[in-house]
């Protein structure tokens, strides 16, 4: 009798073994339920911690930036800053770019481990370079290198697919998530505290390189966390790639090459449903973020809600509290009974709704605002900030679409050299949208604004619109991707 695919449901018959569990899924066919593979939990431990420190480094700059640009004197109106930080990101985008597919290539023939090492040291020693640069071409070397080897983080989720296997990637891959909101809390923590230290705290700093250089201190601290955590790295993190023979692999993968190329990775109707979809979303996700705080910041006249920074920052952060519980609870549940394909459909499916709603909440800002008192109605206000909470929480929903692309590439990729190149290839996608978005979404609601298109709403229009696509991009993934729901699994992580 020929031996069933690992991932299928085994057919009940006199050979079953009597101890294993059978229940029924919800069409009434039984099914195993298989226990999760035990993971390597110090393996994952690392993992996360490495993916924390590409956040740190990457957002302990936001605090500090435009002060620093301004110090420099790079430019006299703080509103030209701006433009400068600007340039900074999306240089670093643009390197990380062009050498994420390469280091994912080599990470095949040399392993994961040494690529995750050079490039986390090499984050490390550009950040630390950042904090005592004295000119604009300093500035852009340093990202320039950062983003060099910067493009080595498209090989740290292909450690966590190495790692974990269908029954247990439900739980993995929403912990590997969490590494980097919480990297994202802690960096802006540290330059905050951290920058110009000679100036909060007096004599310490005084006649030293931190009073010669007042925003070297943060990026120094967390480079020198960083290097602590890659020596860690170095010691325990075990490599977790080992090549198949080619005999092994299936005629699906290109059998024969593990260096598989671009053109032939295209070639695969899945890999490019996953690339080009996730370009779609992170574009959508990008342009939220500028979009939203530009509505926040903005008059109620203009198309906006008129928040204190306050008031949006604590918004956020308690949206940061939300998204850390749907990863840890919400998400691991949901994907043991539901199909990764169905889940990543329905995330995707939460953009249009967040960017038709944004309008509404303006409109009910102006029918509260009082422009002879300034003051808002306090029964429209209550109305504004659910509408604000709604878009939020249904934005962190969308936001679960890159955990889940995470496993539907680890999913459809059967072996470890494809899984490499392909999540290069999604990480490649990633960074160019990370150009795009910003620079998209903040054009389209100036000009919006500008030429008051659609009562200042084109903005909402045009992105509803780019996030319908989006969505039939995602009916394209669950068209291409195998079953990530091979059988019910049990047990904890």
């Amino acid at each position: 009798m020929p031996a069933s695919h690992p991932g299928s449901p085994r057919m009940l018959d006199e050979c079953t073994p009597l101890l294993d569990e059978v229940h029924k899924d919800p069409e009434g066919r039984a099914r195993y339920i298989k226990p999760a593979t035990p993971l390597p939990k110090l393996q994952l431990a690392i993992i996360c911690v490495i993916r924390f420190t590409d956040s740190l480094l990457s957002t302990q700059m936001w605090p500090y930036i435009n002060q620093f640009i301004l110090s420099l004197r790079l430019t006299k109106e703080p509103s030209q800053a701006g433009f400068y930080s600007g340039l900074l990101d999306s240089v670093f985008g643009l390197t990380q770019l062009l050498t994420t597919y390469y280091w994912s290539r080599l990470s095949n023939r040399v392993g994961r481990k040494p690529v995750i090492l050079v490039g986390t040291i090499g984050v490390a020693l550009s950040t630390m370079y950042l904090g005592i640069s004295t000119s604009l071409a300093e500035l852009l070397i340093s990202r320039i290198i950062g983003g060099v080897f910067g493009g080595t983080a498209s090989v740290v989720p292909s450690v966590v697919g190495d790692l974990s296997d269908d029954s247990n990637q439900a739980v993995v891959f929403p912990i590997y998530a969490l590494a980097w909101p919480i990297g994202s809390i802690a960096g802006p923590f540290i330059g905050a505290m951290l920058s110009n230290p000679a100036r909060k705290y007096g004599s310490v700093f005084q006649n030293s390189i931190f009073s010669r250089h007042p925003y070297f201190l943060p990026g120094l601290a967390s480079g020198l966390l960083t290097l602590l955590c890659t020596l860690l790295a170095y010691l325990y993190l075990k490599e977790s790639f080992r090549k198949r023979p080619a005999e092994d692999i299936s005629d699906e993968v290109f059998s024969g090459e593990c260096d598989t190329s671009l053109k032939q990775l295209f070639s695969i109707p899945i890999i490019w449903s996953l690339t080009i979809s996730a370009f779609s979303f992170n574009v959508n996700a990008y342009a939220f973020d500028f979009i939203f705080l530009l509505l926040c910041y903005s008059p109620i006249e203009r198309g906006g809600l008129s928040l204190s920074s306050s008031a949006i920052g604590l918004a956020l952060s308690a949206c940061g509290v939300v998204y850390l519980a749907l990863q840890l609870f919400i998400m691991p549940v949901m994907l043991k009974r539901v199909e990764a394909t169905a889940l990543y459909t329905i995330t995707i499916a939460s953009w249009p709704v967040v960017f038709a709603t944004l309008p509404l909440i303006n409109i009910v800002a102006r029918r509260g605002f009082a422009t002879e008192t300034g003051e808002m109605d306090s029964s429209m206000r209550i109305i504004l900030w659910a509408g604000v909470a709604f878009v939020l929480i249904l934005s962190r929903i969308g936001y679960e679409a890159y955990s889940l692309s995470l496993i539907l590439t680890k999913t459809n990729t059967s072996d470890p050299a494809l899984l490499a190149v392909s999540n290069g290839l999604v990480s490649c996608a990633n960074s160019l949208a990370r150009i795009v978005g910003p620079v998209l979404g903040s054009f389209i609601f100036s000009v919006s604004d500008q030429y008051h298109l659609l009562g200042g709403y084109f903005w909402a229009m045009f992105m509803v619109c780019s996030c319908l696509w989006t969505c039939k991009l995602s009916r394209d993934v669950a068209r291409h991707s195998r079953s990530s729901l091979k059988y019910y699994t049990e047990g904890e992580f």
